[in-house]
């Protein structure tokens, strides 16, 4: 369970504090506002005429995020008042998830123009609002959301390097003529809503191609998702198709929430207060329980959404406290601080952070590890601007596969390898850390459910499909790109938009042409789409240190 504010994992639907914050977007949303009210009024909607209605149309912009006007195709003013309809309508929960079905056609911007071009367009979509150009024979309407450059950037990324069946990248940019269906929801903001709805999506044959994410300030979400894969011509039997399978999911939600209530039955003191202690599995053969008038809480460190991580001592000893909030407490995060308790007990390696103990009676729950002076990876390259030159890269890239294949060898599957889950130690040795999603892996070898972090998750477990270990290798792959140019993976992308390009597209990121011919190998290798191609860390490690003899011999 991350302690940290995980904002690649969250981002995507987080409110953009800043952005609302800064007085340039301000007045970028303030024009946008006022360009929509203008449409609207123009076209005479029957909105616009009910008293107070340009208060409350301002009210929506406010309600969103700043990224919300930015990307909101001005030109499509009626789509901001359906987005609105569909907020108010999941105010009441009979309606939830509320969501609208249409037809829409995006157009490729052209198709001569270059990749770089592409990327700065989007780049420059924070500075000003894109517009969509549709020709004089077009049939539908544009997506909402400005986001062609987008669309674009991800077919030729994917086709320049990964280039399948002999087609060109101009090839595919031009079946984003095609026309496809625009679905929009609205409900319930709440951890993993985008899993539940890309499963819905999924499960009557929907490809996702484009989508974009939003929280409103009062804890609703708007959710717009551009698929392919429907019949153009059949939209009303899509709305009905969406409708029988949310009938169906909310009737399995509400059979899972019976079989619940059927078990807590046993002990009804539970229902309406957190248990006394948190069971752990336990063999009997170790004590994990801290004292707590042993542990001296510090400086905070980090802080979350579900807990704060501060440095401390521990009977003298420096240690890393991740205190759960007690009024984010649930039974998911529960389970996920159970889970993580009795992985961390059982793992001895020096390349895993080391676990000390942890406090399992409410409030006060909390784990205690090593404390890893020199923080994660992640703010290293991100934060610190720093670099890794070829031998240190090499060493950290080891650390890593040999902490994974101790994982592995003990049937553990991490789950959310990533940078920002690497530590530093005052010795430089990185150690894998943040155990909340981690699992051990089933008999049958293969697991389901989507978990992770988008820009680093395996295509498998994106499409909610069984997958085993090899997934690890494949954040493993992204992990290693990141040491090797110091970038944020996808960075022209949201973290969803990266996703769909890693599934829907072969999207890889692209790998620096001055790389060592091996670590290249070894990436290609690592980042397969059939996890059955990829590696083992074991593996890993053998061709890291050949590679490491090989710098040597050049120093």
């Amino acid at each position: 369970m991350a302690i940290e504010e995980d904002v690649e994992s969250c981002g995507s639907r987080a409110v953009d504090s800043y952005s609302q914050a800064n007085p340039r977007h301000h007045v970028q949303k303030l024009e946008v506002y006022n360009e929509v009210l203008r449409r609207i009024q123009e076209f005479n909607y029957e909105e616009a005429n009910l008293p107070g209605f340009d208060d409350q149309l301002w009210l929506h912009f406010n309600r969103l995020p700043a990224r919300y006007a930015m990307d909101v195709n001005v030109e499509r003013a009626e789509d901001v008042l359906t987005h609105k309809r569909l907020l108010q309508l999941a105010e009441h929960p009979a309606n939830r998830p509320a969501f609208e079905v249409r037809l829409v056609q995006v157009y490729p911007i052209h198709n001569e123009m270059s990749f770089d071009s592409i990327l700065s367009d989007c780049a420059m979509k924070e500075d000003a609002q894109s517009s969509y150009m549709p020709s004089r024979q077009s049939v539908h309407p544009p997506p909402t959301f400005g986001s062609t450059p987008n669309l674009e950037a991800l077919a030729f990324q994917a086709n320049r390097y990964h280039v399948q069946d002999g087609d060109s990248a101009v090839n595919s940019a031009s079946r984003f003529s095609w026309p496809m269906h625009e679905i929009t929801f609205s409900t319930v903001d709440r951890p993993k809503l985008l899993s539940e709805l890309t499963f819905l999506l999924a499960e009557i044959g929907l490809n996702i191609q484009e989508a974009h994410a939003f929280s409103t300030v009062d804890g609703f979400s708007l959710d717009v998702f551009v698929v392919d894969g429907w019949p153009r011509e059949e939209t009303e039997e899509l709305r009905n198709a969406l409708e029988k399978e949310i009938l169906k999911f909310k009737e399995q939600s509400c059979s899972k929430k019976a079989s619940v209530s059927a078990a807590s039955k046993q002990n009804e003191t539970r229902v309406r207060t957190l248990p006394d202690c948190i069971e752990i599995p336990s063999d009997g053969t170790d004590v994990w329980e801290i004292d707590s008038s042993q542990l001296k809480i510090e400086n905070k460190v980090a802080s979350g959404s579900y807990g704060d991580l501060y440095r401390g001592t521990y009977c003298s000893q420096e240690v890393a406290i991740k205190i759960l909030k007690p009024e984010r407490v649930s039974e998911e995060l529960l389970r996920e601080f159970s889970q993580e308790v009795y992985i961390m007990r059982k793992i001895r390696h020096k390349n895993v952070v080391q676990f000390i103990g942890a406090c399992t009676r409410p409030p006060n729950l909390c784990i205690v590890t090593e404390f890893m002076a020199r923080g994660s990876i992640y703010d290293f390259l991100h934060k610190q601007k720093g670099v890794f030159k070829l031998p240190s890269l090499i060493k950290v890239a080891t650390d890593v596969s040999r902490g994974m294949s101790y994982l592995h060898q003990n049937n553990i599957i991490h789950r959310d390898l990533k940078t920002a889950n690497l530590l530093m130690d005052e010795n430089e040795v990185v150690k894998v850390a943040d155990f909340g999603v981690a699992r051990v892996q089933t008999q049958s070898g293969v697991m389901t459910a989507e978990t992770g972090t988008y820009r680093w998750m395996a295509p498998e477990v994106i499409e909610h499909k069984p997958y085993d270990h090899k997934a690890d290798v494949f954040s493993f792959a992204i992990v290693l790109w990141e040491l090797l140019t110091g970038e944020l993976p996808y960075s022209y992308l949201t973290p969803l938009q990266a996703a769909v390009g890693v599934v829907q597209k072969g999207l890889r990121p692209t790998i620096p042409k001055n790389a060592h011919p091996k670590l290249s190998e070894l990436l290609e290798r690592c980042w397969r789409q059939d996890p059955s191609q990829r590696p083992n860390f074991s593996e890993i490690i053998d061709i890291l240190q050949q590679i490491d003899k090989e710098v040597l011999n050049c120093l």
